[in-house]
């Protein structure tokens, strides 16, 4: 998703690449993120006669569900970005240190040594995880590191699909979105240096750009 603002509305823009092909097969200009929007653009691809051998995805909750058939991708990058919006560029705590560390290997390991990494971790700083944090007003609690939970999690979760490029070889699956990326980086720059434009001009620009 790459945003947008248009009469002082955000957008995003969905986009179906083909990194073997290097072009976009789809793409629409939406208000909202949703499922159902990822399945208009599946349905669109097919029905220009495409068939869809693997997808990578940058993580949307739910969209990986619409892709059940084939194999699915994490992209690395969107998930050490995930890691890192929780535990920042320079984590101060030791196990956001270590956490950090195991993640930046992302694209020069595999999942059995990533897997076993990830289980010395938690092996290691369980107890920590599971400090708790009373409210002294409300008796309520919540886990005191949330935020390393919440970046632990989200690599446990995703471990099923990062991986998924080594075992589909002959597919040659990119590890990352970066094909689409860089779509995504030309078209915020141009927009930026036509700001003057009109709202439809800037449409224009931006559809020209995702319709190559």
């Amino acid at each position: 998703m790459a945003d947008v603002t248009f009469f002082g509305q955000a957008y995003g823009f969905i986009v179906f690449r083909s990194p073997k092909l290097k072009r976009n097969l789809y793409y629409k200009l939406i208000p909202y993120e949703t499922i159902f929007e990822y399945q208009l653009g599946r349905m669109s691809v097919e029905n220009q006669g495409f068939k869809i051998t693997a997808i990578v995805l940058d993580g949307k909750h739910g969209v990986r569900n619409l892709f059940l058939d084939i194999p699915v991708q994490m992209c690395h990058f969107h998930q050490k970005k995930i890691v890192q919006r929780y535990l920042t560029l320079s984590p101060i705590l030791e196990a956001g240190v270590e956490l950090k560390k195991i993640s930046n290997t992302l694209c020069c390991t595999n999942e059995t040594e990533f897997t076993q990494k990830l289980e010395r971790w938690y092996k290691r700083w369980e107890g920590f995880l599971k400090e708790r944090t009373a409210d002294s007003v409300t008796n309520k609690w919540h886990y005191t590191h949330r935020r390393t939970r919440s970046a632990y999690y989200s690599l446990k979760k995703n471990l099923p699909y990062l991986f998924t490029y080594q075992k589909y070889p002959e597919l040659n699956i990119p590890n990352t979105t970066n094909s689409l990326d860089g779509s995504f980086a030309s078209l915020k720059e141009l927009v930026g240096v036509h700001r003057g434009h009109n709202q439809y001009l800037k449409k224009k620009i931006i559809e020209e750009i995702l319709g190559k």
